[in-house]
């Protein structure tokens, strides 16, 4: 009974450390994503001043999709590295539980021989 509740209580720290993160993470790539955004490139070519609407809005398409991009390979690597954190905690978890199996068998067969020895 106490083994689960001490699982329960790891739960909830991990739950609210994984909400600080990905909020931490949010901030992060809401900041770089309005810093590509505002990066204008200024030119001193006499061309560039005659850009068109056309060439802006593909310049524009070209940021946006990047942007879209770089978030997407970030947000693979957040879920990669929580996939991972859990499999370790499952991992640690089941191990456990197998010790904690294993020494309540051990318990188990010294009662038995206690009771043999009472007879």
């Amino acid at each position: 009974m106490q083994l689960s509740k001490k699982l329960l209580f790891l739960r909830r720290i991990i739950k609210i450390k994984t909400k600080i993160k990905m909020k931490k993470f949010l901030a992060i790539v809401a900041v770089a994503a309005f810093m590509t955004a505002c990066n204008d490139e200024k030119t001193t070519d006499a061309a560039a001043t005659t850009d068109s609407l056309a060439t802006d809005a593909s310049k524009m398409a070209d940021s946006a999709s990047k942007m879209a991009d770089t978030a997407t390979s970030m947000m693979n690597t957040v879920a990669d590295t929580a996939k991972a954190a859990v499999g370790a905690m499952a991992d640690t978890a089941h191990k456990m539980m197998d010790k904690a199996a294993d020494k309540m068998k051990e318990a188990g067969e010294k009662m038995e021989k206690a009771a043999e020895k009472a007879k």
